[in-house]
């Protein structure tokens, strides 16, 4: 078994354990539990506090930030991965288009060879349909149900991707993005003074078979945080609003909100159509960098998108259906 796996149930039994002992603790140590009583009764799971750290690392990457992941269970007993369950460590890396880590930095598409990128054959009698790809932090892109690749830096330094592949329409795009965080549990990272910035997110893609990121596609968002109260979250339908929500004072006093992802989301034959519209976002506020930015031309009228919450919102599903 693969060594970060083994370590990764190790940590899971562990917090297995601390949900049974239910020990109370208010310093905002490894995986507090509930220390102040609420009443919440929106469809989520609740948890506070920091979770308990599995792998130290996913990636490593001179300049990079630390890529974690970790585990913590929520009050009604449930465990939960934080920031989320990927397929980072056993999936194909979707190839460079910009890449730091790589030593791939071009200017502009003029350096960079695609007529090399090879081609993923997700059906034999499909249409050939390249695409570049920028995600602040992570991804990982399904094509008519099955796994093309994930984004090959988990965290950062940012990256950009071009990929092929062979599909038979109409395309069925389905994406995981994560915002990834430094502080377990609670989903901020540390960004100069401040230990509990919420960071933010973006994705942008565009298709060669016309496909383009925008408000037609669907956002769906299944980890929010960090939250001072999780009764800020507004249900309407499967629209899961945080506009209101404030952020919390101490990683102790950090709430998140956690729901199960559908077994199936990625499959071709997944009903998504509940789901919400994507928000686009300008350039300006993704803050986009070099690895994007020195592409741009390629994008096009592409827009950055994600769920309503571009700040809180860490674990977001997208689908679309192509020509």
């Amino acid at each position: 078994m693969n060594k970060k796996l083994i370590l990764f149930a190790m940590a899971l039994l562990a917090v297995m354990a601390f949900a049974c002992n239910k020990k109370q603790t208010t310093d905002g140590s490894a995986n507090d539990t509930i220390t102040t009583p609420i009443t919440y009764t929106g469809t989520g799971s609740v948890t506070q506090g920091l979770g308990i750290k599995a792998i130290n690392s996913l990636y490593n990457c001179s300049g990079g930030r630390v890529t974690s992941v970790g585990a913590i269970t929520s009050s009604d007993g449930k465990i939960w991965t934080v920031p989320a369950d990927v397929a980072f460590s056993n999936s194909p890396k979707l190839p460079d288009l910009y890449n730091e880590c790589n030593g791939k930095t071009p200017a502009s598409i003029s350096a960079v060879d695609t007529t090399n990128v090879p081609v993923t054959v997700i059906d034999p009698d499909g249409v050939i349909v390249s695409g570049y790809i920028f995600c602040d932090n992570y991804f990982e892109l399904y094509i008519n149900g099955k796994l093309l690749g994930v984004d090959a830096v988990p965290y950062t330094p940012f990256n950009s991707c071009f990929v092929k592949f062979k599909a038979r329409r109409p395309i069925k795009y389905a994406v995981k993005l994560v915002d990834w965080e430094e502080n377990m549990g609670i989903g901020s990272e540390n960004n100069g003074t401040d230990p509990l910035h919420p960071g933010d997110g973006g994705f942008i893609a565009k298709f060669s078979d016309g496909t383009q990121t925008g408000s037609a596609w669907k956002a769906q968002v299944f980890y929010i945080a960090p939250l001072a109260d999780p009764n800020c979250i507004t249900e309407n339908g499967s629209a899961r609003t945080s506009a209101g929500c404030n952020l919390p004072a101490s990683a102790s006093k950090a709430y998140a909100l956690h729901w199960a992802l559908p077994a199936t989301w990625y499959s071709a034959d997944y009903n998504f159509s509940s789901w919400p519209a994507a928000t686009t976002y300008s350039n300006t506020v993704v803050g986009a960098k070099e690895p994007y930015t020195n592409f741009a031309p390629q994008f096009g009228a592409a827009q950055f998108i994600w769920s309503s919450n571009l700040v809180l919102d860490n674990l977001v599903l997208l689908r679309f259906t192509g020509n």
